[in-house]
């Protein structure tokens, strides 16, 4: 069962939006007669059907379905694998890119003509769906089978914002030299890839995207299923390019409470008034850092409307963390400088540098990365 997000902000509100998979007046010609894989999830609605059945009903003929991380139907915890299994639903065969496979197989695409991706996105450079993009796209170029993207709203395309990834520390949660924020909807970030020879070899993809009818990148945005198991709403989301970095460190960010990335907290920290204890939820995080324990920390949940009025991710919060966690050499995790994409960041943070020196280290590289997003921007 999909389910609504609820908690939304009374100004995330979208009207009168046509995601790229609705306007299949522009794109059914070519479809038309070919065998059709696609790259789905519990996201990939046209309102309230699935986009499998909406384009089957439309004639579509569906041969294989791919499936990101958290699963084909969305109730895969972050980071648990999933194989390969048949969708007891659609009867379609559901080939698992999280795992050990990230990239689809020769034999994966056998017997498909043509690729559709379709997947809701929420901007930001570890979230791996734009990951399992990549490899889509890969696979797509080295067999020969055009990919066709349908583009969905970015809910963080407001702004741009942290530190660019270096080639050295690329990994799954980092794949390109972007920064954490980069404003993009997945389907610019597809162009982006294509364009500036980031797939294996410098390949380019038989790529067309179908961009989405009445969005505007300032507008505020309220999806109408929960992208993953600990983003449950409009809050979880604009929070979590900040928050997340808290899964580098020791510090809960909030997993095992209803209230994902809108809290954080640890035993070990002081003088923070606000208090929970993680617990273990099926479904969403079955055994959270610090689980049973309690935390000490801060609620973030009114914070929403200063992120987007800020347009900047919120470092104040994980140099507070820092500053009143005690025994502060086992902070960090080896993981930190994944998501951070560097290890200037925690270098920074350990020197005590303050939020306006870090930030200002970060400039040129933002520069540099937005001369070249400018030429993929389909919404202006």
């Amino acid at each position: 069962m999909l389910l609504i997000i609820a908690s939304v902000p009374t100004d995330a509100i979208c009207v009168n939006i046509r995601n790229g998979i609705e306007r299949y007046e522009i794109y059914h010609d070519a479809l038309e007669g070919k065998r059709v894989g696609i790259v789905a999830n519990h996201t990939s609605m046209v309102k309230e059907q699935h986009s499998v059945d909406f384009l089957r009903d439309k004639g579509v003929n569906l041969v294989r379905v791919f499936s990101p991380e958290h699963g084909f139907r969305g109730e895969a915890e972050a980071g648990r694998l999933t194989g390969d299994y048949t969708d007891a639903e659609s009867r379609l065969e559901v080939i698992s890119l999280y795992g050990k496979k990230k990239k689809p197989t020769a034999e994966d695409l056998k017997g498909i003509d043509l690729m559709i991706f379709d997947i809701q996105d929420v901007g930001v450079r570890f979230y791996t769906y734009i990951s399992t993009l990549h490899y889509v796209m890969e696979a797509c170029a080295e067999n020969g089978i055009p990919l066709v993207v349908m583009d969905r709203p970015n809910p963080n395309a407001f702004y741009v914002d942290g530190p660019v990834l270096q080639k050295s520390y690329v990994s799954f949660v980092g794949m390109h030299p972007v920064p954490v924020v980069y404003g993009m909807t997945i389907g610019e970030y597809a162009l982006m890839i294509n364009g500036e020879g980031w797939l294996n070899g410098k390949r380019r993809c038989r790529l067309t995207v179908i961009p989405c009818e009445n969005w505007k990148r300032e507008e505020a945005v309220s999806l109408p299923q929960k992208p993953s198991p600990n983003l449950p709403d409009s809050v979880s989301v604009i929070l979590y390019p900040s928050v997340c970095f808290f899964e580098g460190t020791v510090v809960n960010e909030g997993r095992g409470t209803m209230t994902p990335f809108q809290v954080f907290g640890h035993p070990d920290l002081k003088n923070m008034s606000y208090s929970y204890t993680p617990r273990s939820i099926k479904g969403m995080s079955e055994s959270p850092k610090c689980e049973g324990q309690l935390c000490y920390g801060m609620d973030l949940r009114k914070e929403y409307h200063s992120v987007r009025e800020r347009k900047k991710i919120n470092l104040a919060w994980l140099l507070l963390a820092y500053r009143n966690y005690e025994g502060k050499e086992s902070f960090f995790t080896p993981f930190f400088d994944q998501l951070a994409g560097n290890d200037l960041l925690r270098k920074a943070i350990l020197s005590g540098e303050s939020e306006e020196e870090i930030r200002n280290s970060w400039q040129s590289g933002l520069q540099a990365f937005r001369e070249i997003r400018i030429k993929y921007l389909l919404y202006r």
